[in-house]
């Protein structure tokens, strides 16, 4: 039995496609050193040695941190809606202290 349209959660078509879109921009970001020959001697910013399209990805994935940092501010805003403080706070405490070890590790 499928859980009624009230039941399920509706989810922000936006902000789904804006995550994705970070995320491909991210990989690209990611992967972009294992294709460019030069990429752990040469500058993808120095107008000097780059080539456009070098340039323009190195650029564009200047955009995905604030863009993951608006999300994360979206994503608690949407949550402060149907948790109370306590359970927000909570929620918040527990996800800074995963990252923290996440980091660590």
């Amino acid at each position: 039995m499928q859980p009624t349209l009230s039941a399920q959660r509706k989810r922000i078509t936006s902000i789904d496609i804006l995550r994705g879109l970070a995320m491909v921009i991210m990989a690209l970001d990611h992967t972009r050193d294992f294709f460019h020959v030069n990429a752990f001697t040469g500058n993808p910013l120095d107008m000097a040695t780059t080539t456009p399209a070098l340039f323009f990805t190195r650029w564009i994935t200047h955009f995905c941190a604030p863009i993951f940092v608006f999300l994360s501010g979206t994503s608690i805003y949407l949550q402060s809606l149907r948790k109370t403080k306590k359970e927000l706070s909570l929620f918040l405490i527990k996800r800074g202290i995963w990252l923290i070890l996440v980091e660590i590790t």
